[in-house]
Parts: C-alpha cells; structure tokens; sequence
C-alpha cells in the first residue's frame, strides 16, 4: 500500500529497512514466562479504558522477555473482599487513572497491600493520589488524609487543587493538559529508570500534591522524585526502602511503543519479573478477574 501511494503521488522512495520489525515479530511468537500483573481499576468492566495501560504493560515485558498476564480487579470488589484474597498472587500492581471517588478505598487496600508486603506497584495519575494517601494515613497514624477530590472536609488534604484553581467552577478551567517538564532527583528510581535529567510528559489531571505535607512525608520515606522547573509540582514519588514502588502525576502509557517500551513500565517490569523464581508455579487468581 505504502509503494502504490508513493508511485501515485510521484514521491521518492527511500529503501525499506523491516529487520527491527521482524526480529520483534520472532520475540513475540517465542514461548515466554508470564508474569501476573494486577490492574485495579474502576472501569475493568470497560477494559478499552485501559488499553493504553495494558499495551504498555505488554511491551515492557516483551522487552524482559516475558509474557503478561493481566488480572482484571475492580477496585470495589477489594473494599469487600480484600487485598490477600485478590493480590496474593501476583507480581506487581498496577492503580491506573480515574476520577471521582467510587472505588477508591479499594485502591488504597491495593497501595497498601503492596508497600507492606514488597510488591512492585506503579501508580499513573490517581495512583499517584492512591499511593500518597495511603502512606499518609501510615505515617500519620489515621484514616482522615485523603484528596480534596473526595473528602472536601478532610483535615489532611495531601492531594488538592492549587491556589490559583480555587473557586474556578469550570472542570476544564482546573485541569493541567499536555506536555510538561519533570526535573528528576538524582539516584532515585525515576532518575535510573529515564537516564536523563529531565523529561517530558502528558499530563490530564486537576488535583496535584499538597506541598504542606511534603517534609513530613518524605522524612518518612516517601521521596519527590520528580518536579516542575521551578520545583512547586511533584511530578513523581517513590517509596523509599520498597524494591520500586512508583506514582506519576502524569501518563507515561501514552508514550510506550512496541520496541520503545517507557522507561518506567520498562523497570516496573524489570522488578517484578525478579519476583517470579524460576520454577515458580503461582496459583492462578478467581477467573472473573483473569484475561489473557
């Protein structure tokens, strides 16, 4: 098709170079250990909802040589069953992005499911609300902290909209889109992970980190690993003492691409793949939350 339009539009023809493709082909057809991956989410019903999620989580692991197998939690069904019935099982966590607050105690089982017991966790947008809200309420000792997007009365809003987004009545009008810079903390997770100083992300989202409870937090080991220029946003956090758990401000599944796996699904996988022993036969979770 590409040569019939090039011929037609009388346009120059450079030669085709396929062998990448090809060799990511035969990867692909070759018989991988899987990895067990939960996604909780609040759309799993809708799973499109999360394509963008998952396909990254395909290609970080194709990159390690491994297979995925999604397990599709709702989030609700973790507020009534637990997170050992439903986590138990797998070799890392993913909390993907969401709005409003159905489902979100679920989430937080799930972030504090994985800081207790090691699990890789990576958290994109509301999973990096998830994950500070949880870690607040263990570092603080209470069930108050929450999101300003949930709780409008929590004493302890470690997620909330900034200054200059209060009393805007628009949704639209209180929303960060598009490209933004992250600057990264050196000798973090992040920082290893981009090999860069600074990168840049999309972003779709309207509550941010509360800056009156970064020293607390992060003298209890929760590290700003990533920030804006002039060092008022976090961008990323990442647990200090856990073998990667990791939230993002922003979507980095929009960025991944079959043989350019984001750097950050790329070492989320890299982790948890070092979970999975050799000869390791984990039981599979109920059906209902189970796709190939």
């Amino acid at each position: 098709m590409g040569e019939i339009i090039l011929d037609r539009l009388k346009l120059p023809a450079s030669e085709q170079d396929l062998s990448e493709w090809r060799a990511l082909i035969e990867r692909m057809r070759k018989p991988k250990e899987p990895l067990s991956i939960a996604i909780v989410g609040k759309y799993v019903k809708l799973r499109d909802a999360y394509l963008s999620v998952k396909e990254a989580l395909h290609h970080a692991a194709l990159y390690h040589d491994r297979d995925v197998e999604i397990n599709w939690i709702e989030s609700e069904d973790l507020e009534e069953d637990g997170a050992e019935a439903m986590l138990s099982t797998v070799n890392g966590i993913v909390v993907p992005g969401g709005f409003g607050y159905r489902g979100i105690e679920g989430k937080i089982k799930a972030a504090k499911y994985a800081r207790e017991n090691k699990i890789p966790y990576f958290g994109l947008c509301l999973g990096l609300h998830i994950m500070v809200i949880e870690f607040a309420r263990y570092v603080l000792d209470s069930s108050t902290p929450n999101s300003r997007e949930f709780d409008t009365e929590t004493p302890h809003p470690v997620i909330d909209l900034l200054d200059e987004q209060q009393g805007l009545q628009e949704t639209g009008g209180t929303m960060r889109l598009g490209l933004y810079t992250c600057e990264l903390t050196p000798n973090t997770n992040a920082a290893a992970a981009y090999g860069a100083p600074s990168v840049r992300e999309r972003h779709r989202h309207r509550f941010e980190f509360n800056n009156a409870y970064r020293e607390v937090l992060n003298k209890s080991g929760l590290i700003a690993s990533g920030l804006s220029p002039d060092g008022n946003l976090v961008e990323i956090v990442e647990l200090a003492n856990h073998p990667w758990m990791v939230g993002t401000q922003f979507h980095p599944e929009f960025a991944s691409r079959p043989n350019r796996p984001h750097p950050l699904f790329r070492d989320f996988i890299g982790v948890a793949k070092r979970t999975l022993k050799v000869g390791d036969q984990r039981p599979l979770p109920l059906e209902s939350h189970v796709t190939n």
